[in-house]
């Protein structure tokens, strides 16, 4: 059975897969996404030291740098996926044509304008709750502009420069897009940013939901196992978990609890001890159970970075990935913690995410109490350590049994 599975998912599951990741429509998307992140990290950067008006008081006030790094994630997707999208096809129009998914992403997010001119924005709206109207805006503007590139007004040996040939190229498409804004937010009156919300807001239900939620981390790790990053599920996901905690921080600044569980910061809270896979407790038994001669050498390899939750050495060099003895149990760990995660959070015993917290790289058990600003995640995650350590045990040592078998089999040929 398990050989079955290998087969299909090597063989037919993962070029597909493959395939349609490097879809300049999808990879526009991973991209700009990964692009953008550094802003997020300054927000996380903030969350970080904002805990220290808890120890000393008189320091700064740095949430407003949150507000125009996080704060503005969707408004730079905009530009970054029409951007992204252009450079793919392989056009030289992409940076007004990244302008122009900016310019049309403001004029979608319905702003007020008063008869004197003045015009005023909902901030909450550029950020991560945009990221939905940012991603279709882009793609839609990304479409059309390429579409128009591909039919200019000049021929190739025309004597006009190339800059004058790009500026009466882009003149009609991107008049037709902003006409399309205009015609939206001002002939119809339509608030589309609502809209785009409603539309997305089953797919938000689902991966809210605890099932949702669980397959959300599960299907990343399943994936990982067989070579295929788990950024491949960037576009569907990470929109939901950026715009959750979005509503997060909104309700809680308005007296209100927050609710939305599934979000990157209870991914690094908990389910990332070690990386993608819950994969530190491995790391430990290897450096501390093993018999074998080889992975005692991978585990000297694998314990720093795993600390660091980097576990690509680990992945690929004990190896988890296309190896059965290490994959049902990282699979059966990807169930496992997510169900605690979500369980813990919803009857309120640590805290659901309100703040920004995306520095994946500091270690276990700090990052918990950093992702969640609850002293209880500490417990927690020393908990899923233990979990999951129980979880890995068995089959590791079957795996550690099968190594020192051939081990003594190859010595014995080399006698």
């Amino acid at each position: 059975m398990m050989k079955k599975i290998m087969d299909f998912m090597t063989n037919k599951f993962a070029p597909k897969v493959n395939k349609i990741v490097k879809n300049p429509w999808v990879a526009s998307i991973q991209d700009s996404i990964m692009t953008a992140l550094p802003l997020v990290f300054v927000g996380s950067i903030v969350t970080v030291f904002s805990l220290l008006n808890n120890v000393f008081d008189n320091l700064p006030d740095f949430s407003r740098i949150s507000d125009f790094s996080f704060g503005m994630f969707g408004l730079v997707v905009s530009f970054l996926i029409s951007y992204y999208l252009m450079e793919k096809k392989g056009n030289d129009l992409k940076l007004i044509t990244g302008a122009t998914g900016l310019v049309l992403f403001m004029m979608l997010l319905y702003p007020t304008v008063t008869a004197g001119g003045d015009v005023t924005f909902i901030l909450e709206r550029f950020g991560a709750t945009g990221m939905f109207l940012a991603i279709v805006t882009g793609l839609f503007v990304g479409c059309v502009m390429n579409f128009a590139a591909k039919r200019s007004f000049f021929d190739e040996d025309t004597p006009i420069p190339d800059f004058v040939v790009g500026w009466f190229n882009s003149l009609l498409p991107i008049t037709f897009l902003l006409l399309v804004g205009w015609f939206i937010t001002v002939q119809l009156n339509i608030d589309f940013f609502e809209i785009i919300i409603y539309i997305f807001s089953p797919l938000a239900a689902i991966v809210q939901s605890y099932p949702g939620f669980v397959l959300s981390v599960f299907i990343p790790a399943f994936l990982y196992t067989f070579g295929i990053s788990g950024w491949v599920m960037m576009p569907a996901i990470y929109p939901v978990y950026m715009a959750g905690l979005a509503e997060n921080i909104q309700a809680t600044a308005n007296g209100q609890e927050a609710t939305n569980i599934a979000t990157q910061e209870t991914i690094y809270a908990f389910s990332s001890l070690g990386g993608i896979g819950t994969t530190l407790a491995l790391a430990f038994m290897m450096l501390i159970l093993s018999k074998s001669a080889q992975l005692k050498a991978i585990g000297k390899a694998v314990f720093i970075p795993s600390i660091f939750n980097i576990n690509e050495p680990l992945m690929f060099g004990a190896p988890v990935a296309f190896n059965p003895y290490l994959m049902v149990p990282m699979w059966i760990n990807e169930i496992i913690v997510p169900s605690i995660a979500y369980f813990v959070m919803s009857i309120g015993v640590v805290n659901i995410p309100t703040q920004s917290f995306l520095l994946w790289y500091i270690p276990y058990p700090i990052a918990s109490y950093l992702a969640t600003q609850d002293w209880r995640a500490i417990i927690i995650a020393i908990a899923i350590f233990v979990v999951t350590w129980i979880v890995f045990l068995p089959f590791f040592k079957a795996y550690d049994n099968s190594l020192l078998k051939k081990e003594a089999q190859e010595a014995e040929v080399g006698e």
